[in-house]
């Protein structure tokens, strides 16, 4: 049998068209066969990957079993899948891949997708544990990791992204992403008024309990985790995604300690790799809102280099008028995907914005840099940096 690796790769990434009861009809042959913890499930727009991470780790701070589903990976496949303070080993990805492929047999487990696959693999991996942290991939509704019953679905910010896919409206976008809550959900703060109130009609509907995090919260405890971001050195945006972590722990009855903050690690969220170097894998115009106010609050005035590129579906000239004022110049680095900009029409909107712009070539000690664009752009550069 081929090692999970060389399976895997095999898969394309994107398709044209899905079949949405294919996860399905896969996961109720796989049921049976395996146990099912405790699942927490987030979905929104932006940061879902560091509040998950940062609930994984208190979690696992207090000696609870437990794992993190993300995606998509900067490095190596093995991000995606935390289980108790590490990344998933190779030959535990080979042993629950053998596992589930002789569980779905041939003909499924090579019908499904690479995010429909990978996402049942993760259940299987995490199968012994008490509580697993699920991400969504895309959407809510109809992504793969909605096959399973959740106990609790934390929603983060949710703005415009992916509307090819999810819609062109707040409204469209927020209905299908709240739309995978089950009996219990709590809405992180939000940019637009209007997922309130989505969240409200949605649960209602479900008779499920919602809570807010802006009527739930303790103001003298946020004040702390405010305290401790700012020492450990986050933007407010982290400070927010943990306060929505925290209180979605409590829902749970899970006791943490807001000490073990600074053991933490959010890899690729607005993280200093050098003294000079900060990167980002934001992509869309919300994130560039929160790395806006994340630069200002690190740099005041002072501009940097944006080490920058772009996937063709991307509001990449709203969010170059976004980060303006902070930049110095911009340096186009090369990514290694289809979906990537058109080289030249980037640069005919930096011309157009009248921010100068070259070819990412080095790394000048003197300079300030912030690579942002995407996971492509970040993966690209610590392949070249590292």
């Amino acid at each position: 049998m081929v090692s999970f690796q060389d399976f895997i790769n095999k898969k394309p990434l994107y398709y044209k068209e899905i079949d949405y009861k294919r996860i399905y009809i896969a996961y109720d042959i796989l049921k049976p066969y395996i146990k099912k913890p405790k699942i927490i499930h987030i979905v929104g727009t932006n940061g879902k990957g560091s509040t998950g991470r940062i609930m994984a780790t208190l979690l696992h701070q207090q000696g609870v079993q437990v794992g993190h589903f993300s995606s998509p990976h900067i490095l190596k496949f093995n991000e995606r899948i935390w289980i108790d303070g590490e990344d998933i080993s190779d030959s535990s990805l080979d042993k629950a891949h053998t596992k589930l492929y002789n569980i779905l047999s041939k003909d499924i487990s090579d019908r499904l997708s690479y995010f429909e696959y990978t996402t049942l693999l993760a259940l299987v991996a995490m199968e012994e544990l008490e509580i697993v942290i699920f991400e969504a991939g895309l959407g809510g509704e109809f992504d793969a990791t909605n096959v399973v019953k959740k106990d609790l679905t934390l929603i983060t910010p949710i703005g415009l992204d992916h509307q090819n896919f999810l819609g062109n409206s707040i409204d469209d976008i927020a209905t299908t992403k709240i739309n995978s809550i089950d009996k219990l959900a709590i809405v992180g703060f939000q940019l637009y008024p209007e997922v309130y109130r989505i969240a409200r009609d949605i649960a209602k509907s479900k008779n499920a309990k919602l809570y807010i995090l802006e009527d739930i919260y303790n103001k003298k405890e946020a004040k702390d985790i405010e305290t401790i971001t700012k020492n450990i050195g986050w933007s407010y945006y982290l400070y927010e995604n943990t306060l929505l972590a925290t209180n979605a722990l409590k829902i749970l009855n899970y006791s943490y300690d807001i000490n073990t903050l600074y053991k933490v690690r959010l890899f690729g969220r607005f993280y200093s790799i050098a003294s000079n170097i900060i990167i980002d894998v934001g992509h869309n115009l919300l994130a560039s809102n929160a790395i806006s106010k994340a630069l200002t609050e690190k740099y005041g005035d002072k501009k940097i280099v944006l080490i920058y590129n772009s996937l063709d579906d991307k509001e990449y000239i709203d969010i170059l008028k976004r980060l303006k004022k902070h930049i110095k110049r911009v340096e186009i680095i090369s990514i290694d995907t289809q979906r990537a900009l058109d080289i030249n029409l980037l640069k005919r909107e930096l011309k157009k914005l009248s921010i100068e712009f070259s070819l990412f070539k080095s790394i000048d000690s003197r300079e300030d840099y912030l690579v942002f664009g995407s996971f492509y752009v970040v993966e690209a550069f610590l392949k070249f940096y590292l």
